[in-house]
């Protein structure tokens, strides 16, 4: 039937993903400054407890989802990051020069520029790695709606660019967002870690055994301070690329995992994280320092990283542009990178915990994310994709 088949090439379309984060942040919009707002933020501090003998867990739905779900998106990160790096882009150290250090690039600058607007706030200094960060769904959502104008080679560079963007994100988050440390957790967590080094070791086929001590990892890492997030990271470098019958079951559970992340998690973490609360805001609160550094950061910051940085290697003679890939695609390519929104959005909750500050960020967050795709989708539509691959071919290279 021909709904049928439009659901299902929309399903399979590289843009749906985007797409969806795009809904999801309409609908947060809507329900955050409409007769649902009560309900909305209400809902969101709604606690949950999973208790057993008066012990466990007690945490508002928004820490639910920020600690537990989004711990199932970075363990599907992680997936990604081991696959990339023992058979894919992050195999080889050639190919991984050019995008680490536009990766690099695109992270520090952004740093830098938040900190110039907000140095001198002690309260508001801390949220320095908020522009760092690039959503890789979005990016690469905007990209698949440029259509065949953008080289394929295009796709893969910014593809490894925002799985290396998203490890330095995680160091960043294991390195400065830890506010208090238990350190008798860590040391139990230490049991499930030796387990899921022994599943590995033997080859195991079964995936379930993994996942219940990466389920016990998480709770003892949420306990200890760490976020827990990075132990999704820790237990998908656990799960085996091959098994001692030649099976994947890395390949199959990141097969597995990748619709729910992508259709559920993702879009679920953004209607409850998107909600900018639009009353009483003027034009000048745009202008504050925490927004406008978040903005700065990801709309210039990320371009003058990306760019820059990507020049600076080719022209050193460091290395080379992607087959196919001029220069006007490296810029839309920045633009693009700039896109924060998921990985910006979750950052700034571990910055701060207050609405007010919050609300500044989602603000700095949306508006430099809707800025950079319009940007990138732009250049990207413009730059003539055959035209551009003669120049790059004629171009000398070093």
């Amino acid at each position: 039937m021909p709904i049928i088949k439009a659901l299902h090439r929309f399903y399979r379309h590289d843009a749906t993903p985007g797409v969806l984060l795009m809904v999801a942040a309409v609908f947060a919009l809507y329900a955050a400054n409409s007769v649902l707002s009560a309900g909305y933020y209400a809902g969101l501090e709604k606690t949950f407890s999973i208790l057993l003998d008066g012990e466990g867990l007690s945490k508002p739905l928004i820490l639910w989802i920020n600690d537990g779900l989004m711990a199932v998106f970075f363990f599907l990160i992680g997936l990604e990051l081991k696959r990339e790096m023992v058979e894919g882009k992050l195999k080889n150290p050639r190919d991984v020069l050019l995008p680490g250090a536009a990766a690099f690039g695109g992270m520090a600058v952004p740093a830098l520029i938040y900190l110039m607007f907000n140095l001198s706030n002690p309260l508001t200094v801390g949220g320095w790695a908020i522009p760092a960060a690039t959503d890789i769904a979005f990016a690469v959502g905007v990209l698949a709606l440029v259509g065949k104008r953008a080289p394929s080679s295009l796709k893969i560079f910014l593809l490894t660019l925002a799985i290396l963007d998203d490890l330095g994100a995680i160091v960043i988050i294991a390195l400065f967002y830890t506010k208090e440390l238990h350190v008798e957790y860590l040391v139990m967590a230490l049991a499930p870690l030796a387990a899921l080094f022994a599943l590995n070791r033997a080859g195991l086929h079964r995936i379930a055994p993994f996942i219940l001590l990466a389920a016990v990892l998480w709770v003892l890492v949420l306990k200890s301070g760490v976020h827990a997030t990075l132990a999704g990271v820790v237990a998908a470098f656990f799960i085996p690329l091959k098994d001692r019958y030649a099976k994947s079951p890395l390949h199959s559970l990141e097969h597995a995992l990748t619709p729910y992340v992508n259709f559920l998690i993702v879009p679920i973490f953004a209607f409850a994280n998107a909600g900018v609360l639009l009353t009483g805001l003027s034009v000048a609160d745009l202008f504050e320092p925490l927004p406008l550094g978040i903005a700065a950061g990801l709309v210039i910051g990320k371009q003058l990283g990306v760019f820059g940085t990507t020049w600076l290697m080719v022209r050193a003679g460091w290395a080379r542009l992607p087959h196919g890939v001029g220069w006007i695609h490296v810029y839309g390519l920045a633009c693009l990178a700039g896109i924060g929104f998921t990985m910006s959005l979750f950052i700034g909750g571990l910055s701060f915990d207050d609405i007010a500050h919050m609300n500044a960020v989602r603000i700095g967050v949306l508006s430099a994310s809707a800025i950079s795709a319009v940007m990138g989708f732009v250049v990207l539509r413009l730059a003539s994709a055959p035209r551009a691959a003669a120049e790059d071919v004629a171009a000398p290279q070093h």
